[in-house]
Parts: C-alpha cells; sequence; structure tokens
C-alpha cells in the first residue's frame, strides 16, 4: 500500500451506503464523500504541480471532503482553524509555498479578508470526475509523499509545521485500529479539532474500517448534558479526548444525574490525565468499559506509548504512558547521552515508521529534533528526540515525569513541575491546576480552578507530595483554567493571567 486513500477506497466498495461521516448540517454516506473528494480531486488536479492545499473551513463533512480531495489530487493538505486569529492564519499561508486556499461559503468572507485567491468549494464540487486522469496521477505517487501538514506552537511563538507521509500514516493507523479492534460497527464522538494531531486516530480509522465519525458540536463541551445526550442519542461507543474535556463529566458530577450508554472505549491523549477525575468515569460507569493513556507528540503522527489501565490508582497517583506501539521503538537517553538506567529519568526518543519527516520549511528546527540515534554510531539511522522526560517504573512501564519545558532549576534543584500539579490535583473539589514559574520574580506560583476556597488547603497536600524546595510560593485560585482550541490548558495564557493576579 502506498497511498492512505487506498484504505479508503476499500471502504466505499464495501460500505457505499452507510453513514460515514456526520456533522450538524449533514450525514454523509461514504459513497457521498467519495465522489465529491474525488470532484474536489479533479478540480486541483487541473490547478498546476503538486501544492500545499490550505483548507480554510470549520470542522465539517466539507472539510473532511476537501481534505480526501487535496490527496486524489497528489497535493497535501493543511487544516487551518478559521477561529485562529488573522495573524496566526496569516503565518501560517506566509511559511507555505504558494499555497492553494479552499474555503466554503461559511468561511468565504474571512478567507477573502486575508488577501488569498481561493476556490470555493461549492464551485469545485461542480467539476467533472475524470477517473483517467485520477489513476494517472495515483501511479506517480509514492508512500514517501507528503499527506498532510500538522502546525503547532512553535517556542518562538510562530507556528511550526510537520510533514506526515502517507506511509507514516498508514503505518500507525494499522496499529492503532487492530491495536483497539476498530470495525464498521465503532461510532466515534469526535471531539478534537482537524488541525490537531489526536484527530488523525478518529477519522483516519474511521477512513480505513468504516467506522461512523460524528462531529460533537463545540458548545456541548460548555453543556456536559447535553454532551451525554449527543452520545447516546447517536449510539457513541468510542470516544478519544483530551483530559480536560474528559474531565468536565466529574467536575460537574454529571453522571450523577445522566450516563453515557454505549461506551465501549473511552481513549485520552494530548496533557496528562488526572487518575482522580478518571476514577470517577471507572466507578459510576460499567465495569467493562476499557481506559487507555495514548501518548506521543505530532512528530509521531500522533502516538508512540499506550496504556490501557487494568489495575485501580489513587486519586494521587500517575497514570503511565505504558510501553511502544507495535512497529514503534522508544528508548530513554540520559543527559550523558547514554541509555537510562532502569528507574533513572531521561528524554523519550522514538524509532518508527510512524514519524514524521521534519518541519516545513524549517531545516533549524527538523536538525534539533529529528537526529542520528545516539546510541547508533554505525550507520545512519534517524530517531525523534521528543522534549519528554520520562522513566520505567518496577514493572517496566513508562511513567511520563514532565515536558523538558516544565522542568525547571531553582536553588541547585531540578523541579519538575508536574509532580506539584499531581499533589494538587489529588485535593477533592479541585477541578484542574498548573504551575507557573516567574524567572525574572523567582516565583514559583500554583494556580487552581475549583471549589476549595482555602489555597492553604491545596498547599498542604502538595507539602505531604513533594521534598520542601518544592513547594510553591504562592497558590492562586482562579474561577476558569484558560484552554486553547485543541481543548488543552493554555499554557501561556496562565503566565499573562498570573502577573495580572
Amino acid at each position: 500500500m502506498k497511498n492512505v486513500l487506498e484504505f479508503f477506497e476499500a471502504t466505499v466498495e464495501r460500505l457505499p451506503e452507510k453513514i460515514g461521516f456526520t456533522d450538524s448540517e449533514r450525514k454523509a454516506t461514504f459513497r457521498e464523500v467519495s465522489e465529491n473528494a474525488k470532484k474536489i480531486g479533479a478540480f486541483l488536479a487541473n490547478s498546476g504541480a503538486r501544492r500545499p492545499v490550505a483548507v480554510l473551513i470549520d470542522k465539517t463533512v466539507n472539510c473532511i471532503d476537501s481534505m480526501l480531495g487535496s490527496l486524489y489530487a497528489n497535493d497535501f493538505y493543511i487544516v487551518v482553524d478559521v477561529h485562529s486569529p488573522a495573524d496566526r492564519i496569516l503565518n501560517i499561508l506566509g511559511t507555505l509555498d504558494n499555497p492553494i486556499v479552499v474555503t466554503d461559503a461559511q468561511s468565504e468572507e474571512l478567507t477573502k479578508s486575508l488577501g488569498y485567491d481561493y476556490f470555493l468549494y461549492e464551485d469545485m464540487l461542480k467539476a467533472e470526475v475524470d477517473e483517467a486522469v485520477l489513476i494517472d496521477i495515483r501511479s506517480s505517487m509514492c508512500d514517501m509523499d507528503t499527506a498532510y501538514i500538522l502546525f503547532t506552537s512553535g517556542s518562538t511563538g510562530m507556528p511550526k509545521g510537520t510533514v506526515v507521509s502517507h506511509r507514516a500514516l498508514i503505518s500507525y493507523i494499522n496499529w492503532v485500529t487492530e491495536e483497539f479492534k476498530f470495525d464498521e460497527a465503532t461510532s466515534f464522538g469526535s471531539q478534537t479539532p482537524l488541525y490537531f494531531s489526536m484527530s488523525v486516530t478518529d477519522f483516519y480509522s474511521t477512513v480505513k474500517c468504516g467506522c461512523t465519525y460524528h462531529i460533537i458540536p463545540k458548545q456541548y463541551f460548555i453543556f456536559p448534558i447535553k454532551l451525554v445526550e449527543f452520545l447516546n442519542e447517536n449510539e457513541i461507543n468510542t470516544i478519544y479526548w483530551v483530559p480536560t474535556a474528559i474531565s468536565l463529566m466529574p467536575n460537574y458530577k454529571v453522571f450523577d444525574v445522566a450516563k453515557p450508554e454505549y461506551l465501549k472505549t473511552v481513549l485520552f491523549a494530548g496533557e496528562v490525565m488526572p487518575t482522580k477525575q478518571l476514577n470517577y468515569w471507572i466507578k459510576n460507569l460499567d465495569e467493562s468499559i476499557v481506559y487507555a493513556n495514548l501518548f506521543g507528540p505530532t512528530e509521531t503522527t500522533d502516538i508512540c506509548t499506550f496504556y490501557v489501565v487494568n489495575r485501580d490508582f489513587a486519586d494521587d497517583d500517575s497514570l503511565p504512558i505504558g510501553k511502544h506501539c507495535d512497529n514503534c521503538d522508544v528508548f530513554i537517553v540520559n543527559n550523558d547521552g547514554k541509555l537510562a538506567a532502569e528507574g533513572e529519568e531521561g528524554e523519550l526518543y522514538a524509532r518508527t515508521t510512524f514519524m514524521a519527516d521534519g518541519y516545513y520549511k524549517n531545516p533549524e528546527k527538523t536538525a534539533e529534533a529529528f537526529v542520528q540515534n545516539p546510541l547508533n554510531p554505525y550507520y545512519p539511522e534517524r530517531v525523534y528526540k521528543t522534549g519528554d522526560i520520562v522513566k520505567y517504573n518496577e514493572l517496566g512501564e513508562i511513567i511520563y515525569i514532565s515536558r523538558k519545558d516544565f522542568q525547571i532549576k531553582r536553588q541547585g534543584y531540578r523541579i519538575e513541575l508536574g509532580e506539584i500539579e499531581a499533589g494538587a490535583n489529588s485535593v477533592p473539589k479541585v477541578k484542574a491546576c498548573a504551575c507557573v514559574y516567574d524567572k525574572e520574580a523567582d516565583c514559583l506560583a500554583l494556580v487552581y480552578e475549583g471549589a476549595v476556597k482555602d489555597p492553604n488547603v491545596v498547599l498542604d497536600a502538595v507539602k505531604n507530595k513533594v521534598p520542601a524546595y518544592m513547594y510553591p510560593d504562592k497558590v492562586l485560585r482562579i474561577k476558569d483554567m484558560p484552554k486553547n482550541a485543541n481543548g488543552k490548558l493554555d499554557r501561556k495564557a496562565l503566565q499573562t493571567i498570573y502577573k495580572e493576579l
């Protein structure tokens, strides 16, 4: 197999009239999406040489048609968040080399304001499908061709485009669908945006296995009762959400009022899953549900390690990130560039065909992160440095410690902010928390959201978990922790909030 569309075409042939993708306006069969994607592919094929296709369409089936259509043209797509500030959108478009911009009627005014020429989705659907042209295009493809680019926030504030090939995508999807036994009976409730790496898992699993992919209206994550109603009305049995979204249910005690009736698989990734909130799910829902902690960066397509929850955890325990995925090797390197000893902390590296090709038009950042295997001096072997600090526990499971970025050095001590956060999160009625370090003021602050009015209660919980040199200087309570467009905790925004308190 050389192209991810081969998964899709097999699904269309097998299940042409099955509803594959839904949003609040459309319920589209696999045949319908296939026909639309081929029309878009034929349209783009007549627009010139292989180019990046910037899709400025909200998370809808229209967006899915356009993504797959780009692949039919042997172009590669970039889904752009239409709710981002205009400056960020312009930064992404400016980074791309001569992009084709695609939008729909809903986002046309925004796109027009950016000053780029564009093609309208509704007009592209008027194209005739030329199967001979599409077959000819396919014949020149190979699995090393780029399928898409995902832009993430760089440390400089400029977006960084991760380039993912068909080969990486196919390899990853083969693993995840086999591991979690996805099939045409799988009904996904999709939370993550299509410009976020987690979306790859449920979207392309649907493409391969003929699942049903339900796009959950964003506003339902503000009204969790409506969210449960949506899950039940659509008989959703599988979710893959960020922990912040998973935590909505326990934070508002939703299962005391309503419960999802069809769930069989609950997956989460993207940030640390608080054990206290996970325990609420486990204790209140059917005991047969499979829970799994998936872990990995955009640079490994989505995931490089995973842990299926197989034992009880106290509210102040940390979940393992488990073991490597099949066809994906991971290893831990210490500060001396050697393989870390058992129990020794070090940086996680990944060696896999899931691995991205690098960063678009950014050779310096690519060279920093995609490096020669430090354990192999004998021949060229490129691996990815994740920037995550981890170690093995006594059961041989990998334990996440923190990001390198979240590790600070203070008074001669290395401090993992995640350890402080784990202690605070164990307090009942603390909904979410995060540490902020102000280097200029040499102030370590713990910020939390929840019904605990006395910050000293939270501070005492932290003191029971960490040594004195890790005690926060301040404990601050705020009404709502800031979240980014992916639904994850927005740590940059929290830095600004902290300075205003």
